[in-house]
């Protein structure tokens, strides 16, 4: 009897959380899997059309420019993100004076929301007010008129993107970074290594497995985007700056079409799931490599 109570305990103990994770994720994704089998609107009941939401997201031209800009965003920001933390990762950890005070500068920006930045930006990137605008104005050079010209939008989500979500991928970064034993360097250094040859043989190869898990989880969260888009834009002008996130919110809140709204976040979840195995089967194949 005691040691069936000693068998059970442990699923106890864990139960209320499996219960939660069940109940907020699991639950609402079945029912969000069953709405886009069905059109449903507020005062509607839910009416069966198969596979019909499906086919009207895939045909509907704002779709797939909000897919495209979110490719876009995503490809501009997860690698300038990889690029940019990894150049500070090796500075700091090369880098004792001032790596404190270097630190929570670098990882200041996790701690301002998503729609304080965007107040900030609007303010600095203003055309004719801001101080970047007239910065960029008395260098010649031209200004980002986010508010009319498309492709200067995406890039102005794309750069705030990365200031707000860049110490996520410097910090995974830095850790890999510090893990490497010095050891090595020593060895390398004994055997007539350059710099660039530690880079190239020691530390690219060890801080690949950190540098994917990094750019898998920009990847899922990127695909995610939509607060800086709806803050900044609204998806204009004319929905030329929209992103998959802020189309799923229109055709849910705006148009009031659950159905379509549902399929769009299905879509979206196989997509991260398509992206996330490639990565995973990417650092299992770099982890194990050589390994029988």
């Amino acid at each position: 009897m005691k040691g069936n109570r000693i068998a059970i305990a442990p699923y106890v103990l864990i139960a209320p959380a499996q219960l939660l994770v069940i109940a907020l994720i699991f639950v609402p994704a079945l029912y969000v899997l069953f709405l886009s089998f069905h059109t449903s609107s507020f005062g509607q009941a839910p009416i069966f059309v198969g596979l019909q939401n499906y086919v009207a997201i895939l045909s509907d031209g704002y779709f797939w420019r909000a897919l495209t800009n979110t490719v876009i965003i995503i490809l501009i920001v997860v690698h300038l993100e990889i690029v940019i933390g990894l150049g500070m990762a090796l500075l700091l950890a090369s880098w004792t004076r001032w790596r404190p005070a270097l630190l929570a500068i670098i990882l200041a920006p996790y701690a301002v929301t998503e729609a304080s930045a965007v107040v900030i930006w609007r303010f600095l990137f203003e055309p004719q007010m801001g101080a970047v605008g007239q910065a960029l104005t008395a260098l010649g050079l031209p200004t980002l008129e986010w508010a009319v010209e498309p492709m200067h939008g995406l890039i102005m989500v794309a750069l705030l993107s990365v200031w707000l979500h860049l110490p996520f991928t410097f910090i995974i970064l830095y850790a890999a970074r510090l893990a490497i034993p010095t050891d090595l360097y020593e060895a390398g250094a004994i055997d007539g290594a350059t710099p660039w040859q530690q880079f190239r043989r020691l530390t690219l190869p060890l801080l690949l497995p950190a540098m994917l898990i990094a750019m898998l989880f920009r990847y899922i969260f990127a695909f995610r985007l939509f607060s800086e888009v709806w803050l900044l834009t609204g998806g204009g002008p004319a929905r030329t700056t929209e992103v998959s996130a802020v189309y799923l919110y229109l055709e849910a809140f705006r148009y009031h079409s659950f159905g379509t709204a549902s399929a769009t976040g299905w879509l979206l979840v196989l997509a991260s799931f398509g992206l996330a195995y490639v990565y995973l089967r990417s650092i299992y194949k770099e982890m194990f490599r050589g390994q029988a």
